[in-house]
């Protein structure tokens, strides 16, 4: 009972994947150390009578059960058609304990279904040798580092076991010494198999979490470093990534003092595979710079960049270009969330939309084309700013968006982002984690 507490304690302190066979080992283990209590009948005898009743029920209970229970714990370590099997097992044990279950609770017979259950030991117990034994098996159906290890445990208690189990019913009771040596042997060769398994895995987990810090760095290195510098406009970014690594992109095309390009975009999905095509399109605006005065162009240049890519990987984008000298804006999108132009008081959305990329090799993006004025600013997002839910699960919306930046226009760029950063975060349950990748860009013109 000690050392299967020990292996859930050991479980539950380690929180990750691949300790499900440390679980069922330590269960398996604490159920078999209460039958072996329960068998301790001069100490039971010396207890109150509802101490003894709960013994004799809590013994039935592990009877009946703990061969479901054994199956699962081998569950963990099975692949292919060894892991059917086994759920079949499981199912077939389960039914037979619950409806032994049922008959001590009708009848008070105890034993009415062990010699099936005992059957079906028997027959995994053969089983499970057999493909423990035969290393070629073993290598198909086993996920263990060590089968050797496992396989000679699984032998002694095997042996034992099978002996148990066919002597009982004969009317034979073999000293119980025997059954704890077997069960010990086994419990050290499967606990040594299950704790590689762990340490292999957090192992992998390591490695993974220093690559993704690299993922991260690269990341962090295709973003730029700064807004740019502008004689009559003031720029400025936020990026908040959901995860480790994200799909959310921005990218400033600094002509000159007057001129300036701002893309942001978004990659559906998270994590990795969405950072890859972000990063792609890193690559690709060095190939539509000499465009970046025609937003139609320059999203057509990088959607020939994206086009033939993975087709569930979408990317939606928009760009605007401001130019001071001239007092115009040119902006146009694909399937991005629409431009905000707060002007006077008063906000307006810019829809100019074409299809995302990926999805045509030549689609047409139209161009919107806007005067600009001294006080206007324009606001840039991917839709983690919109998307976000309450606890009633409503959006954080348009609406809201639209609320915040009419409250704000007196304040700067950075202000009005940290408002609405603020803002999303408090519309969020406290329990609730960021919900999709986040990125502003704000663009004052002074």
């Amino acid at each position: 009972m000690f050392l299967g507490l020990m292996a859930c304690g050991i479980a539950a302190m380690r929180r990750r994947s691949g300790v499900g066979a440390l679980v069922w080992l330590g269960i398996w283990s604490a159920m078999y150390g209460a039958l072996r209590m329960g068998d301790a009948v001069t100490a039971v005898a010396r207890m109150p009578h509802w101490f003894q009743v709960s013994m004799q029920n809590l013994d039935v209970v592990n009877m009946y059960f703990i061969l479901v229970v054994a199956t699962r714990a081998w569950l963990e370590l099975s692949v292919g058609k060894l892991r059917v099997l086994l759920r079949g097992l499981v199912f077939a044990a389960l039914a037979i304990g619950v409806a032994g279950m049922v008959i001590f609770l009708v009848t008070g017979a105890r034993n009415k279904l062990i010699p099936y259950n005992s059957l079906l030991a028997a027959c995994t117990l053969c089983v499970l040798l057999t493909v423990a034994g035969v290393p070629k098996l073993a290598r198909k159906f086993l996920v263990v580092p060590d089968s050797g290890v496992l396989l000679v445990g699984t032998l002694v208690f095997a042996i034992e076991a099978l002996y148990t189990n066919v002597a009982r019913p004969l009317g034979y009771r073999p000293s119980t010494i025997w059954d704890s040596l077997g069960f010990a042997a086994f419990l050290v060769s499967f606990a040594y198999v299950a704790l590689q398994m762990v340490f292999e895995s957090e192992g992998r987990l390591l490695s993974i979490e220093k690559e993704l810090a690299i993922a991260r760095e690269i990341q962090a290195a295709i973003l730029p470093n700064g807004s740019p510098e502008m004689e009559n406009l003031r720029i400025t970014a936020a990026y908040r990534p959901m995860t480790a690594v994200a799909g959310d992109f921005y990218e400033f095309i600094r002509i000159d003092e007057h001129r300036v390009g701002v893309l942001v975009a978004d990659v559906s999905g998270h994590g990795v595979p969405a950072a890859l095509i972000a990063a792609m399109l890193k690559v690709a605006i060095q190939s539509v710079v000499a465009c970046a005065p025609d937003p139609g162009e320059v999203l057509r240049g990088l959607n020939r960049a994206l086009y033939g890519q993975p087709r569930d990987q979408f990317v939606t984008a928009a760009y605007l270009f401001l130019d001071t000298q001239n007092h115009k804006a040119l902006y146009s999108a694909a399937g991005h969330p629409p431009l905000i132009l707060s002007r006077r008081g008063r906000l307006e959305r810019v829809e100019s939309n074409g299809l995302v990329f990926g999805v045509m090799p030549e689609p047409d993006y139209p161009v919107h084309d806007m005067q600009i004025r001294s006080g206007d600013r324009f606001l840039l997002y991917t839709d983690g700013v919109i998307e976000p839910e309450n606890a009633e699960g409503k959006a954080f919306g348009d609406g809201k968006l639209e609320e915040v930046l009419l409250g704000m226009q007196a304040g700067s760029p950075s202000e009005l982002m940290d408002r609405l950063l603020t803002e999303i975060r408090c519309w969020q349950p406290p329990t609730k984690t960021q919900q999709d990748d986040i990125t502003l860009v704000v663009v004052d013109v002074r």
